[in-house]
């Protein structure tokens, strides 16, 4: 998509646009898929859509921004991503606080499209082309059900996908609806489908729970003809994953709507992040998704740009991250984040972006200021420390013995 599109109304841009974000791929399909999406909610809703990538593709998302930034007043992000894992709970909010610090426009940031009557009535006919390919019939046979999502290290993520499977199964005639997953974590599916085996079902349809046809979702074809052909006496066939079925742009619309009028509702219970959860506990308080997101933005930094590494952030040498949460705002966090900015500013030093984080767990402690890649934790800062913390730390990389809270 392309703000320079003759199509578009000039006054749609000076209010409102969207950006659908997606993950990236080096499949040019699996992209354009994304780009496609962008254009059926583009129609759906009437206003500009533009299509952006966490990673492997163009633009990304902090470019996208800064293009619409420039004509439009107003930005919605929408998620294409399934679940709620790191990229929802992380990377996107960071690139998105970055750009509030660059950028002079609105930005309501989505929710994901997480489990929806729309994608439930698009699996269950994903599911009967299945059993029409395999001549069975799930009101007579005994039809099986694997929902296959990728996998992820976010308990709330995976949790989700078992909800999903359960809620396909409801009120429908399948024998059994099973949720697996690709790596990362348990069930797979080669472990899901050989049980399946024992209780000996006429079919199984193994459903993609993927958005794009790309690796994962050959993978998934390909164990399960390896099942189909292990067990003469079952059926098995994989079904196409969600693709671009209009059925997706309910979801998006839906999505945008609750953005922009300030209502997306996040998994806050089942949040890794902000609960404690067995085995998840030092997760607890963002230092480390932070950390991780961080690191995944770093990790893109500085490459030569080559064919399988379309992308680059231009990375800063620095990373400083002020909590303005409530209680760090009532100690005077927003005066350090300000005077933090003026200090590097005036600075001829400095390469560092300074931006505002969302809470960091130490409430009470704070301000809070974090250095990265550095990993420092600064504490009880007050904005007359600023000079000292851009004059040692940011410029000669000394740091500020007496604030430091913890090292990471």
């Amino acid at each position: 998509m392309s703000k320079s599109d003759d199509s578009r109304s000039t006054s749609a841009f000076d209010d409102e646009a969207v950006l659908l974000v997606g993950h990236g791929s080096r499949r040019a399909k699996s992209n354009e898929q994304v780009r496609e999406l962008a254009a059926g909610l583009e129609s759906r809703l009437g206003i500009p859509v533009d299509a952006a990538f966490l990673e492997l593709a163009e633009p990304a998302i902090d470019d996208a921004i800064a293009e619409l930034a420039a004509v439009t007043s107003q930005v919605t992000v929408v998620h294409c991503s399934l679940f709620a894992a790191s990229h929802v709970k992380n990377d996107v909010p960071l690139a998105i606080e970055q750009a509030r610090a660059t950028h002079d426009v609105e930005l309501n940031n989505g929710a994901h499209l997480g489990i929806h009557p729309a994608i439930l009535d698009l699996l269950d006919e994903r599911a009967a082309s299945v059993e029409s390919e395999l001549d069975v019939d799930r009101t007579d046979d005994d039809v099986a059900v694997v929902v296959c999502g990728r996998g992820s290290s976010d308990p709330d993520a995976n949790g989700d996908v078992h909800k999903l499977a359960r809620l396909l199964y409801e009120g429908r005639a399948f024998d059994r609806v099973e949720a697996s997953f690709i790596g990362v974590t348990e069930p797979t599916l080669e472990d899901t489908l050989h049980g399946l085996s024992k209780h000996r079902p006429d079919a199984v349809v193994v459903l993609p729970y993927m958005l794009g046809d790309g690796v994962l979702t050959q993978r998934v074809r390909d164990w399960t003809a390896e099942f189909d052909d292990d067990y003469p006496y079952v059926d098995a066939l994989a079904g196409d994953p969600l693709g671009t079925d209009s059925r997706l742009l309910d979801v998006f619309a839906d999505r945008w709507q609750e953005a922009r009028t300030d209502s997306v509702e996040m998994s806050c219970d089942t949040c890794k992040y902000k609960v404690d959860l067995e085995g998840y506990e030092e997760d607890v308080g963002g230092a480390r998704a932070m950390l991780r997101a961080l690191a995944h933005q770093d990790a893109h930094a500085d490459r030569e740009d080559v064919d399988d590494e379309p992308h680059t952030h231009d990375a800063p040498e620095k990373h400083v991250m002020v909590c303005t949460n409530r209680t760090c705002a009532d100690m005077g966090s927003p005066a350090v984040l300000e005077r933090l900015r003026q200090k590097a500013r005036d600075s001829e030093h400095c390469d560092a972006r300074i931006t505002r984080s969302s809470c960091l767990g130490r409430c009470g402690d704070g301000p809070m200021v974090a250095v990265y890649p550095d990993g420092i934790w600064y504490g009880d800062v007050a904005a007359e420390d600023a000079e000292r913390l851009v004059a040692d730390h940011l410029d000669r990389d000394r740091i500020v013995s007496d604030l430091v809270d913890q090292t990471l």
